[in-house]
């Protein structure tokens, strides 16, 4: 399964122009987590793209991610890349996230809190989910 989805990422990835890429500081600290070598090829892929601030508003709103538990406490990083994406105004989330980010579950209660606090969340999917058939 991992295999799979590296594979669709790498897809995903070769058609990202179509996209206007952001990061976050919290997407730079998880990608340089794991084997070494495979932390710098993600770091190196990262470079020159966009970082969010994790604005006092953003912390607030993952802090009620959290505290609603929409997410559970070990989430605190999921919960903020769902909010420094939603404060920022983004339309898409991406992740292969599926316990706590791109869960279709949870997609409502998270959806829920971002309205509450007077923001749209985005739409949280899979790299799979944006590939495009070829023409």
């Amino acid at each position: 399964m991992v295999a799979g989805q590296q594979q669709i990422t790498r897809e995903w990835w070769n058609s990202r122009e179509r996209f206007e890429l952001f990061a976050s500081d919290a997407v730079i600290s998880e990608a340089g987590r794991g084997d070494p070598n495979a932390a710098a090829r993600r770091l190196e892929a990262l470079f020159g793209i966009p970082l969010l601030e994790a604005t006092q508003e953003a912390q607030s709103l993952a802090s009620e991610i959290l505290h609603t538990a929409t997410m559970p406490p070990k989430a605190a990083v999921d919960a903020a890349h769902v909010a420094i994406a939603t404060v920022h105004g983004l339309d898409f989330l991406l992740t292969w996230n599926c316990t706590h980010i791109a869960n279709a579950a949870n997609r409502p209660r998270i959806e829920k809190v971002c309205r509450a606090f007077g923001y749209q969340a985005p739409i949280i999917c899979t790299p799979f989910e944006l590939l495009e058939d070829e023409p």
